[in-house]
């Protein structure tokens, strides 16, 4: 049972309960048993308290995935000081602002990181420390540098019996306490730093324990890929499965096809979070290029050699993907709706969630097997999910969300507070609709609604969508210029060499493009044109474009 009154509770308990297992893992290289866990954190303690660290004081933390970046943020909690990930993907210049605008105190930092940056620009730190080996790169503290020497020293004197679990005790939290500053990715603009509280973690926990019921258990793994500094990867590939007994490993380099087919077969994950991306390439490149040949396209339409290949299709996909996970948790963005049919056609045991960062990020998700396609789940427990249009049903509207997962609010910023949250329900900014059994669909972006010269709102990822599946397109986004509409799309590279085409051969297809998705849209939605990029659009760490560049 997870404790809904404390969420370093649920920490302690699982330490303790799981002390021989092992908990993290470093793809290919170390492994942290619970205990090992337990003992990093209570040296750690030791050194927060030798350098006058407070609770309530700001922890920033910046580095890609490994098992010490977890060990550095579960500490920072369980101390009861509060806990800033920042996406290593940030430009140094904007690490240096962020660190400064939260007030951080202490910031652990990965080497790669650690050689980007400044420790001038960042005069209100005590230290900076190295995530790997808690090494001390900078000091401005005669504490901190003399604890950091000691540490060893210093954790023999306070456990001189050897450590245990008996010595396990952590802060004691409460719901609206402050336990994580988030900043936003900045798909749309600049990030915020979102203040999440220990009743959104322990909310998110519950979630992601309803969703797993009894289909996950102590000594099972999983992979983890996401950021953890975002929350879609920081509570579902890591704090529930730290709660559960579950061993992470977390894979410490790019995931490129290769490397990850490879850990994923030897890993064998139960249950696998990914962003659509993932499960788009996969297909797009195993599957569906199999697809586009007429006689097997015949084949699947003959009643008992369809089921057969279907069966056949879905088990391959399956067993790239480890062959062990109950389900695929699809998140961070839109799922492709040809890619989906797809899936769903086949039997494949996936479900779409749908978050925010403001929520940490769960506000919908249902399990694969009563999931409705097209949707992205029902309301979790514990929120409330409303759409403001006079029929929600069929008009879209804003999502509108409050409970137990809705953060504080914003740090030192409560303008954007007051209008992200208004009378309790935190405006998302998606537009959507909810069928009368619950189940959310999701139209857009506010930000991204277009209109057209005769008053017809637009939605540009619909267009996005159909033009996503056609030749020669990796990746696009519509925009509105005066009164017309023009598609950008990023061309797939390897096709291009693969068929030795010139610029000219790529227009022309583009050109067949545009007509073949006007064909399926209203005179309002026509594209005028589509654009040709030379590079890949900039993203956010979860892989969403960012519009605001291009529109």
């Amino acid at each position: 049972m997870i404790n809904e009154s404390s969420f370093n509770i649920n920490l302690e308990e699982s330490i303790r309960e799981h002390w021989r297992m092992s908990s993290l893992s470093d793809y290919d290289n170390i492994t942290l048993k619970y205990s090992d866990v337990a003992e990093e954190i209570a040296k750690l303690h030791i050194l927060f308290r030798e350098t006058g660290i407070k609770k309530g004081d700001k922890i920033a933390i910046c580095g890609s995935n490994m098992s010490r970046w977890a060990v550095c943020f579960l500490a920072t909690l369980t101390y009861g000081a509060v806990a800033v990930p920042i996406l290593h993907d940030f430009h140094p210049e904007q690490i240096h602002q962020l660190v400064t605008h939260c007030d951080a105190r202490l910031l652990f930092v990965s080497d790669r990181i650690w050689r980007k940056l400044d420790a001038k620009q960042m005069p209100g730190l005590d230290g900076i420390v190295q995530i790997n080996d808690y090494a001390l790169l900078s000091s401005n503290n005669k504490k901190l540098e003399n604890a950091a020497t000691n540490l060893n020293r210093l954790f023999g004197a306070e456990y001189p019996d050897n450590f245990s679990a008996g010595d396990i005790k952590y802060h004691q939290d409460k719901p609206e306490e402050l336990a994580i500053i988030n900043y936003t990715s900045g798909t749309t603009s600049n990030p915020k730093g979102v203040m999440i509280p220990y009743r959104s973690l322990v909310g998110n926990v519950i979630c992601a324990d309803n969703l797993m019921t009894t289909n996950a258990k102590a000594g099972d793994s999983i992979l983890s890929m996401l950021p953890m500094a975002h929350t879609f990867g920081m509570s579902f590939e890591f704090l529930y499965e730290f709660v559960k007994g579950i061993h992470v490993h977390f894979l410490t380099r790019v995931p490129t096809p290769t490397i990850l087919l490879k850990a994923l077969k030897d890993i064998r994950p139960v249950c696998l979070v990914c962003v659509p991306l993932i499960i788009e390439k996969v297909v797009r490149k195993a599957v569906m290029k199999k697809l586009e040949d007429p006689k097997m396209r015949l084949l699947l339409k003959t009643p008992i050699i369809g089921r057969k290949l279907k069966k056949r299709i879905c088990d391959g996909i399956k067993e790239a993907f480890g062959g062990n996970y109950y389900e695929v948790v699809i998140g961070g963005a839109a799922l492709n709706q040809e890619v989906e049919a797809l899936l769903h056609d086949i039997g494949f045991n996936y479900t779409v969630g749908y978050g925010a960062t403001e929520c940490a990020p769960l506000i919908a998700c249902q399990d694969w097997q009563t999931f409705r396609q097209g949707s992205c789940g029902r309301c979790v427990a514990g929120m409330e999910l409303k759409v403001d249009s006079h029929n929600p049903h069929d008009i879209p509207g804003e999502i509108l969300v409050r409970g137990r997962n809705l953060m504080l609010g914003y740090y030192k910023n409560p303008d954007a507070t007051n209008q992200a949250i208004v009378d309790g329900w935190y405006h998302t900014g998606d537009l959507g609709v909810v069928d009368r059994q619950g189940n959310v669909f999701i139209k857009g972006r506010i930000k991204n609604l277009l209109l057209s010269s005769n008053g017809q709102n637009i939605y540009p990822e619909e267009i996005e969508d159909k033009l996503q599946n056609l030749p020669l397109v990796h990746e696009c986004i519509v925009i509105q210029r005066a009164d017309k509409l023009y598609g950008l799309v990023y061309p797939d590279i390897e096709e291009v060499k693969r068929r030795k085409l010139k610029t000219a051969d790529i227009n022309a297809i583009m050109e067949e493009n545009r007509k073949t998705v006007n064909a399926q849209l209203p005179a309002y939605e026509q594209l005028a044109g589509i654009g040709i990029r030379s590079e890949e659009f900039q993203k956010t760490p979860k892989r969403s474009i960012k519009r605001y560049l291009y529109t």
